[in-house]
C-alpha cells in the first residue's frame, strides 16, 4: 500500500502511496509501540503526558498543512481523508496529535493556508484548529487553556 523513498523531499525520507487508496481506507494500524512521557520528534502524542516511540514505517509520515491522511490516536489507525494517488505521499497535519512539538519547523508544503511554522496545536487559534481533524487529547488540552484565561480574565478588576 506504501513505501518508503528515501529522497525527493525536503522533508526527507517519506511514505508513498504504491497503489491508489480510497477515501476512508484504513492504511495502518498502530501496535507493538512503547509509551513514553516526553515527546520526541519521532513520536506521536496519544494524551497530555503520553508519547508513542518505536512507530516503525510510520517515522516516515510527514507533514502537511492540507494532508491526506490522518492519525487517530484514540483507535490507533491512520485513515485516507480523501482519495490518494499511487505515487502521491502520505501525510498528516501534526498538531492534530502534538500540543508542544519537540522540534518545531518551517513547514514547506506550499499548500494554500499553510501555517508556516510548526510548534504543536498549542500555538493555533481555534478557529485554525477547527479547520482540521483534532483527536480529542489535543481538543481538551485546546479547552483547558480557554478555561484557564476565562477564569484569569474574570478574576482580574478593572482599574479606575
Amino acid at each position: 500500500m506504501f513505501t518508503i523513498a528515501q529522497s525527493g523531499s525536503a522533508y526527507g525520507a517519506r511514505l508513498i502511496a504504491t497503489e491508489a487508496i480510497s477515501n476512508g481506507a484504513l492504511i495502518y494500524r498502530i501496535a507493538n509501540y512503547q509509551i513514553v512521557s516526553e515527546p520526541t520528534y519521532q513520536t506521536i502524542q496519544i494524551g497530555p503526558d503520553k508519547h508513542i516511540n518505536d512507530l516503525g514505517m510510520l517515522a516516515y509520515l510527514n507533514h502537511s498543512c492540507a494532508p491526506n491522511v490522518v492519525v487517530d490516536t484514540r483507535h490507533l489507525i491512520v485513515v485516507a481523508v480523501r482519495d490518494i494517488a499511487p505515487g502521491e505521499e502520505l501525510n498528516y497535519f501534526y498538531p492534530s496529535t502534538e500540543w508542544d512539538m519537540a522540534r518545531p519547523f518551517v513547514c514547506l508544503c506550499g499548500a494554500p493556508g499553510c501555517l508556516r511554522l510548526v510548534f504543536g496545536a498549542r500555538y493555533l487559534s481555534l478557529d485554525t484548529l477547527s479547520r482540521y481533524f483534532v483527536n480529542e487529547h489535543v481538543r481538551q488540552m485546546a479547552l483547558a487553556c480557554l478555561e484557564t484565561v476565562a477564569v484569569q480574565a474574570s478574576n482580574n478588576t478593572v482599574p479606575r
